[in-house]
């Protein structure tokens, strides 16, 4: 150490200190009531250590009260602005005495007003959000280039599509509100400066947007629940950090200090080069400002000034090195500006406390033992208990309907229309009102065709009236012209087409329940307490240290939507509604988790073939030879006395739909005489959205639980006593048989309370005969089942090879990192060295992927394949456990034909002649009680997870090992007397999940290679996905700020803390 004292006694200690003036308000300065003192004070500490500064605080009464030629002189000034300051005062200040500023004032004029925010950021090329300019001059002032409609806003004609965000003009007014669509179940949430543990509050009553001021409008930018606050000091250097977005559920994350929490990441170089930006088009030094990370892009979204991060003595030490800099180059450019190898205030420093979540968890440990660490968690599941699917047809020829198809089709008469806003529903309600009669009169003249349509109307009626208002998440119209006329143009020229008869169909039904957002939320509890190995809450502490990778898709269904956003808040435990946790969190995707097209021809084929086995039971029988397990056989199964059965179910179907008449009939009289709702209010389906209990109400009413009343329950179930049996012909239509059984399970577990006689003999049947029937619309046999669930699965076979091999990818880029960190700590590897191991490795690769391999030492770059967003934990600045680790959670939501179909091909896959002779990934344990699993009920769901074996060579196909899962489901029957837990539950309405089951022998090994070659078949190549976008560039895992390359120009660093090992 000779050579550094010889070094310490050339550095020239200056006789005069340079004089650092603070003229900021003094609650900027100090806070002594927190744990920690305010970063402000921690940093003009360690300045004052390098003994070349001196710090003068202005204090509040000479910045308010003295003149400005008294304030005290100095060499550099930090000043900002903050409520009751006055920066007109200290401009004057400045020009007077033309000290050096860290942050410019007459730019901090600009940060007032969000539009002049806007127009710089633009000026300068930073990319912001789409928005558009609403000023008013007074309040409630109309203006002509302004237009609200139900779902959007236009300004200027820039349409704005729900959700979006409105935000005043104000820079200081941090009211913002954001606006959801109705098909998400509406309503408005509003964001706010924290007041104690909220930040925002959801107000599902509010759907218009705000009139009395002047307002910005913007696109909400989905960013998977997380913000990034980004904090520069000098253009140079900028430190990240995330924390959970107000947008979800409002609720402040704090550790036990009561601070929120938040947790350091790396920025891509992209967004490095756009702090630098910020930094130079506002001339402020040290600022921060809010990043939006969407689909593989950032966005400036707001510019707050000066700001600096809290609790973080490491950024304490980089902000003190960098403004120490930027004063000596200033005003001392003759004195050396390099960091000594030890900083003078480390002797005497505290220990850097822990950032202690209250919601404690720990390390990931593998089942198959200590070196086996958790990576990839994919789970496909089941929407949860909704209520019956519904459908009404009904041929239509009155005037009122066929105009109001006109006037949503563009007038063309040829054209179907299709009805979901709630305007257009509105419409067809009020024409159905006139045409349908408040009491039919029973004429002895109207034929039974006559009576059928009558009934219809008033079925569309009830069901567009159910509910108080409209939610287009749940009904739906189409109207379908089938015959024409031609008639003379109204000017007289010409003839022009006019229709005459049209078909309407409403969809409705299908919601989920309060029994359904109570499974999903409580599965998603059992998830965050039980998928993730580890003590306690592991889940919450990897999901907050953004070491959890989680993404969640949805089909365009709402009970499927809705569930995957209560599943959302059990599993990060969440608080509130359910509409801003959608929106936030949940992405649809349709054509990788919706539809039956591709398997149309062959499941008409499958149901055709059941048809002729049930309806001749004897055909079954003479098959030449038995198959060598039951489940080989066609139709296996199936009950041997199906066709004895069926007319049994007619029977009962009959008996259960006469005794519903006589209610419904009751109701309408009531509702003749007086109003049936004068004491029980209607079912508010956009208020019911967010429960999870009973509507005790109701029940004790003696009316049907949920939004169905007695009427529309009798048209529910006199559609299927017509569709099951047809008389005339003598014909049964086994395709009715799942929805006889959806609609006995529904009314035994939530109208138990109606006492309907022979409801639950009827179940018994129904479901001896659903057992049989529903496994086999998905193939009768297993080769037609992995043809079939191939062709519907084949998106999401493709998405669930791609997710696993991403996971792998990344696992072995860490693995080489951490390899070669411990083979060289002394020195940081180049840029140009990271580029060639990660084309090393892309050479090496067994397999190519469509999007930008992972850089070896790149943790946040976007995950291309699905424009998926990352927030990564910056290890120099946390104390988190091999922080480069981190875990994949990849959730899908879907309905019963893709869990059937996902099931299908796991356990048939090897069938295919490709593969003869591979054994089944399911066991034959497992295959044996799959058989016997009649059902896949709601909530069913299978899990894939992946673990890797970090204590075998990477080359080793064991490194990575798959284990596969499934749930039955809700899978219990109503009338299930013996089971405590279900007794208690069905109270509720609400049936249990069963717990997860394996499908592979116990001990077995199932490598990612094996799993890989026997799906590879059925699912979509990866080429055939959407294009990634362009990737944003690699950047180093401990990134070249300003600061290191200072620290590698000190000749001995060596001997002191390389930053960031």
């Amino acid at each position: 150490m000779a050579l550094a004292d010889e070094k310490d006694e050339e550095v020239v200690v200056p006789q005069k200190k340079i004089t650092i003036g603070v003229c900021v308000m003094e609650k900027k300065v100090k806070c002594d009531s927190e744990v920690f003192s305010a970063p402000m004070e921690q940093i003009l500490q360690r300045l004052q250590a390098f003994g070349e500064f001196e710090v003068i605080h202005f204090g509040d009464k000479v910045i308010l009260e003295d003149p400005i030629e008294s304030w005290p002189i100095c060499d550099c000034l930090i000043a900002f602005h903050s409520s009751g300051y006055p920066l007109e005062k200290a401009e004057a200040y400045a020009a007077l005495r033309k000290p050096f500023l860290v942050n410019e004032l007459e730019p901090q004029h600009l940060l007032h007003d969000r539009r002049k925010v806007y127009e710089r950021l633009e000026m300068f090329g930073i990319p912001v959000p789409r928005y558009a300019l609403v000023n008013r001059e007074v309040p409630y002032q109309e203006l002509d280039y302004f237009v609200e409609e139900e779902d959007f806003v236009e300004v200027h004609g820039m349409r704005f599509w729900k959700p979006f965000v409105e935000k005043p003009i104000d820079g200081d007014n941090h009211s913002i509100m954001i606006y959801y669509p109705s098909s998400a179940g509406g309503g408005m949430k509003k964001l706010f400066r924290k007041v104690g543990n909220r930040s925002s509050e959801f107000q599902p009553e509010v759907r218009r947007v705000r009139r009395e001021g002047s307002y910005i409008y913007e696109e909400f930018m989905p960013t998977g629940g997380t913000d990034v606050k980004v904090y520069t000091v000098g253009p140079e250097y900028a430190h990240a950090e995330a924390r959970k977005s107000p947008v979800v559920d409002g609720v402040v994350m704090r550790n036990p200090d009561g601070k929120e929490v938040r947790y350091p990441v790396l920025l891509t170089p992209t967004e490095k080069q756009m702090a630098r930006e910020v930094c130079i088009a506002f001339r402020q030094a040290v600022c921060g400002f809010d990043l939006l990370r969407c689909e593989g892009r950032s966005y400036v979204c707001d510019v707050n000034g000066w700001s600096f991060v809290k609790n973080s003595y490491k950024y304490y030490d980089d902000a003190a090195c960098v403004l120490r800099k930027m004063f000596l180059d200033a005003k001392a450019p003759h004195l050396s500006s390099v960091i000594p190898p030890t900083l003078p205030w480390k002797v005497n420093e505290p220990v850097q406390p822990t950032e202690g979540l209250t919601r404690q968890g720990s390390g990931i440990i593998g089942t198959f033992g200590q070196s086996e660490e958790l990576r990839c968690v994919i789970a496909v599941i089941r929407h949860g208990d909704r209520t019956p699917k519904q459908k009404v047809k009904l041929k239509v020829t009155e005037e009122r309907l066929l105009n109001l198809m006109l006037k949503y089709n563009g007038g063309r008469p040829r054209a179907e229309t299709k009805l979901k806003s709630a305007v257009q529903l509105q419409d067809l309600l009020d024409a159905t009102r006139i045409l349908v009669p408040r009491i039919r009169p029973d004429r002895e003249s109207d034929s039974e065709a006559e009576v059928e349509h009558a009934e219809k109307l008033r079925q569309v009626k009830a069901v567009l009236e159910e509910g108080g208002h409209f939610s287009g998440i749940y009904r739906k119209v189409q109207l379908k012209p089938l015959k024409w006329v031609k008639v003379a143009k109204s000017n007289g020229e010409g003839e022009e087409e006019r229709p005459v008869e049209a078909l309407m169909v409403l969809k409705y039904g299908g919601v989920l329940t309060h029994a359904g957002r109570k499974q999903a939320e409580e599965l998603g509890r059992y998830f965050r307490n039980n998928m993730y190995p580890g003590e306690g809450t592991g889940l919450l502490r990897l999901h907050s240290t953004y070491r959890h990778d989680l993404k969640i898709y949805s089909s365009d269904e709402g009970r499927v939507q809705m569930s995957a956003a209560a599943f959302a808040k059990g599993l990060l435990d969440l608080e509130g509604q359910l509409t801003p946790i959608l929106v936030s969190l949940v992405s649809k995707d349709s054509s990788m988790l919706d539809g039956l097209d591709n398997a149309s021809i062959e499941m008409k084929e499958a149901k055709a073939r059941l048809n002729e086995i049930i309806t001749n039971s004897s055909k079954a029988a003479h098959s030449n030879e038995l198959p060598e397990f039951p489940w080989m056989a066609d139709g296996a199964g199936l009950p041997p006395n199906a066709s004895e059965l069926l007319p049994n179910l007619v029977k009962l179907t009959k008996k259960v739909t006469e005794q519903v008449r006589l209610l419904a009939k009751d109701e309408d009289e009531k509702l003749t005489e007086a109003g049936s709702y004068d004491v029980i209010p209607p079912y508010d389906q956009a208020k019911a959205l967010g429960k999870t209990n009973i509507d005790v109400d109701r029940i004790a009413a003696g009316l049907p639980c949920g939004s169905e009343g007695f009427l529309l329950m009798y048209a529910r179930w006199k559609k299927l006593e017509r569709d099951l049996y047809n008389e005339r012909k003598e014909r049964f239509d086994i395709t009715q048989i799942p929805d006889v059984y959806d609609s006995c399970k529904y009314d035994l577990l939530h109208n138990a309370h109606l006492n309907l006689d022979g409801l639950d003999e009827l179940f018994r049947v129904a479901q001896a005969l659903a057992d049989g029937v529903i496994p086999n619309e998905y193939g009768i046999n297993p080769k037609q089942k992995l043809k079939i669930g191939s062709e519907i699965a084949r998106r999401l076979l493709g998405k669930i090879l791609i997710d696993m091999r991403n996971t792998r990818e990344e696992a072995i880029s860490v693995a080489e990192l951490k390899s070669n960190q411990d083979n060289d700590t002394s020195s940081m590897k180049t840029e140009k060295e990271d580029m060639e191991a990660k084309s090393k490795h892309n050479k090496n690769g067994e397999i190519t992927r469509k999007s930008s391999t992972f850089s070896d030492i790149s943790m946040d770059q976007d995950d291309d394949d699905d424009k998926e967003t990352k927030y990564r934990l910056d290890p120099k600045y946390a104390n988190v456990k091999t922080p480069e680790r981190h875990v994949r959670t990849r959730l899908y939501f879907t309905s019963e034909s893709h869990i059937h179909s996902l099931m299908n091909v796991l356990r048939y896959c090897n069938l295919d002649e490709s593969l003869q002779g591979e054994e089944s990934l399911v066991c034959h344990n497992a295959l044996d009680r799959l058989y016997k699993t009649k059902e896949l009920d709601y909530m069913s769901y299978i899990v894939l997870r992946m673990f890797e074996n970090t204590e075998v060579d990477l080359e080793d196909p064991k490194r990575f090992r798959i284990e596969l899962t499934f749930s039955r489901g809700a899978d219990l029957s109503p009338l299930e007397k013996n089971d405590s837990e279900a007794a208690s539950l069905h109270q509720e309405h609400t049936l249990p999940i069963m717990g997860p089951e394996r499908l592979q022998e116990i001990g077995s090994y199932l490598t990612f290679e094996k799993m890989e070659t026997m799906i590879h078949p059925f699912a979509m190549p990866a080429e055939d996905f959407p294009p990634p976008t362009a990737p944003a560039g690699f950047s180093g895992y401990f990134s070249k700020s300003v600061l290191e390359r200072l620290v590698n120009l000190w000749p001995f660093h060596k001997h002191g803390n390389a930053n960031g090992k």
